[in-house]
């Protein structure tokens, strides 16, 4: 038994029988900072460390499972008694996938990892290649969004603990399913945090937006790290991470921590003869993440684009406020087709200053990661309104096709593709009332900055507001829902038919925008993906396209016409054209 400990002057591990007897070892104190103790600890077995003289009993930093919560006694897990079935995975490429976000608590009525197993067919019917869960590691309280994690190499207690994560991962892996697990290094939750008592885990006074930045300039809390994001790809066969706000990463050491950590994943995939994917969100619109490591790059595999959600959320809502100024610009849908970014070194009106870096053209498209709707886009509206609220069934349609003909890797949020008219809203379950009441307050005060009505805004802390959030899988076999679930499906086979969808090569993309009458939820696209033509309609008047003779209708949302080489739309409409496949 190990554990480092910098700040401690005497370090104890205390065990813990069934019958509640307490029995502590005195560990020894060793080089830099750990401390070490003889003994193995049994599966299952309950124990903590004591620090100094506190009969504080505090849990592992390292612990596999808080059977009890993260301020309780951690519980020993042997990850290698799991009987995998998964020998044949030979995992997937993220090149020509399709990504589809859940949040385990509000995915399933019971919320739970096993509950989610019988919902994987869904995905596999819907041509899902990647099942990317929000995070899962140990939070307090009963349900969250999992951003407030204090014990990263723990799964949450209410999902179903680590072993239930392992039967996850397994059945996804039956069904030709990669999963992406979302994790969270830059910050640790409020509640339950007790690292600081081992060590210098985090900077006091280097502020992110969720508190004290993590201090990666110290080797053991890099390793911290590394030894995470290795632990969910070997011991529980993931596929992929999805690393949260990557820019709240502070580094000032030579190698970035991203560097180091694609040097050890790459590393990693060439041993077990798989692909592994690292996929960064990010704020910085900047292309070295994603820039090969031999080019100056971290060598990630793909990153979040924002830009892409924003120019086609205003396109598809007129929606202006707050960050959503700039993309009011006519060209904002040809430019994250073309470029990517939108804000590639152009000035940014929300931040008041230039953003962003231009992707070099020979960057595959595939490495964005493009998305009409995610956790962070619903979620963290006032309301944590879907698109469902306020568009129409047809705009719902159009934003499938957008969604799944662009030229990025495509992302769907759970519930999308039916259009599910369940909200997703924040929610937390903090036992603290004070930390509740500021949650809460904090919220209302962010929102105002996008011109939101405080009054929307639902309490994090009600319960109602995490029930509201739970997807109801009884519209997915109601007519109205039907039909979007159709096209979504249609769509999806679609890309894997059509070798224009999946076209790395941007400059085989050409966008012509017709302006109608200035609002820029009422224009009129014409986005050609080599011999593809993505025809799409948001005017409130018919809109005519010429078309090849030859040109087939691969897939339509409206009561098109078709006559002399012209293809006439209706109002909020679209269809694909081009020839047909030999």
């Amino acid at each position: 038994m190990e554990v480092w400990a910098p700040r401690a002057r005497r370090m104890r591990l205390r065990r813990l029988a069934a019958d509640g007897t307490a029995t502590d070892t005195e560990l020894t104190a060793a080089a830099d900072g750990w401390w070490r103790g003889d003994g193995i600890l049994a599966d299952g077995e309950r124990y903590g460390f004591l620090i100094d003289d506190d009969e504080h009993l505090r849990p592992d930093p390292r612990s596999r499972r808080q059977p009890d919560g993260v301020h309780e006694a951690s519980a020993a897990f042997d990850p290698a008694a799991f009987a995998w079935t998964d020998s044949d995975w030979t995992g997937r490429q993220l090149a020509g996938g399709l990504i589809y976000e859940l949040h385990l608590g509000t995915f399933t009525p019971e919320g739970t990892l096993d509950a989610a197993v019988a919902r994987l067919d869904h995905l596999v019917e819907l041509g899902v290649t990647h099942v990317e869960l929000l995070p899962v590691n140990a939070v307090n309280g009963r349900w969250n969004w999992g951003y407030d994690g204090v014990l990263w190499f723990a799964v949450h207690e209410e999902y179903g603990g680590p072993a239930a994560y392992q039967r996850f991962v397994d059945a996804a892996h039956a069904r030709g399913l990669a999963v992406v697990q979302d994790v969270v290094y830059n910050h640790l939750g409020p509640s339950g945090n007790y690292l600081p008592l081992f060590g210098p885990y985090l900077r006091e006074g280097d502020s992110t937006t969720w508190g004290d930045s993590v201090d990666l300039d110290e080797p053991a809390v890099r390793a911290y790290i590394i030894d995470n994001a290795l632990m969910w790809l070997r011991d529980f066969h993931v596929d992929g991470l999805r690393l949260d706000a990557v820019h709240a990463l502070h580094d000032t050491r030579p190698v970035h921590l991203l560097r180091e950590l694609s040097e050890r994943v790459d590393a990693l995939s060439a041993q077990q003869n798989r692909p592994l994917t690292l996929i960064a969100e990010s704020d910085l619109n900047d292309p070295t993440l994603i820039l090969p490591r031999e080019a100056g790059g971290y060598g990630l595999t793909a990153q979040w684009s924002d830009d892409w959600h924003h120019a086609v959320h205003v396109a598809l809502t007129g929606e202006t406020t707050g960050y959503y100024e700039d993309f009011a610009s006519p060209e904002a849908v040809a430019k994250v087709t073309d470029r990517g970014f939108f804000h590639d070194g152009t000035f940014s009106t929300f931040r008041d200053r230039p953003h962003g870096a231009p992707i070099p053209p020979e960057v595959p498209s595939w490495r964005l990661v493009t998305f009409a709707q995610d956790h962070d886009q619903v979620g963290n509206r006032a309301a944590g309104d879907r698109l469902s609220a306020t568009l129409s069934p047809d705009r719902l349609a159009v934003a499938a096709v957008l969604t799944l003909t662009a030229p990025g890797t495509p992302m769907l949020f759970m519930g999308e593709e039916w259009g599910a008219s369940t909200p997703w809203q924040f929610f937390t379950s903090h036992p603290e009332p004070e930390l509740g009441r500021a949650v809460a307050e904090g919220r209302t005060a962010e929102f105002a900055r996008m011109g939101w009505d405080p009054a929307a805004v639902p309490d994090p802390q009600d319960p109602d507001t995490f029930a509201r959030s739970h997807l109801d899988w009884a519209e997915v076999e109601r007519p109205e829902h039907t039909r979007l679930l159709r096209l979504y499906r249609d769509l999806a086979r679609l890309r894997r038919e059509r070798p224009e969808l999946t076209e790395p090569d941007t400059t085989h993309a050409r966008v012509e925008v017709r302006a109608t009458d200035g609002r820029p939820e009422h224009r009129v696209y014409r986005i050609d993906r080599g011999a593809l033509s993505v025809l799409v309609n948001l005017s409130p008047a018919r809109a005519v396209f010429a078309v090849a003779d030859e040109a087939v209708e691969l897939v339509s949302t409206g009561a098109h016409t078709r006559a002399d080489g012209l293809l006439t739309l209706p109002p909020d409409s679209a269809a694909v054209v081009g020839p047909p496949l030999h």
